[in-house]
């Protein structure tokens, strides 16, 4: 997989989001997803939601590690 095809399979799945990803190694990858979808949401429900997007490519190895970094707009703000 290449960060590029993980970014937009983000915001395929999340179409309000702003997704930006590295890793180039093929297989460990960072991701930044911000989203309004998040809102209300804990962490683990706005990982949840991002791994849902990715359709089981974590699960069957094509990604082996993707660390998350996810934010709801305010929160965003805030964080720069």
């Amino acid at each position: 997989m290449q960060a590029e095809q993980i970014k937009q399979m983000i915001e395929m799945g999340l179409p309000d989001s702003q997704v930006q990803v590295f890793g180039d190694d093929g297989q460990h990858f960072d991701a930044i997803v911000v989203s309004a979808g998040f809102e209300g949401k804990a962490i683990l429900q706005q990982h949840r939601l991002v791994y849902a997007t990715l359709g089981g490519k974590v699960e069957d190895g094509s990604i082996h590690a993707l660390a998350l970094k996810t934010y709801t707009p305010d929160a965003w703000i805030k964080a720069q």
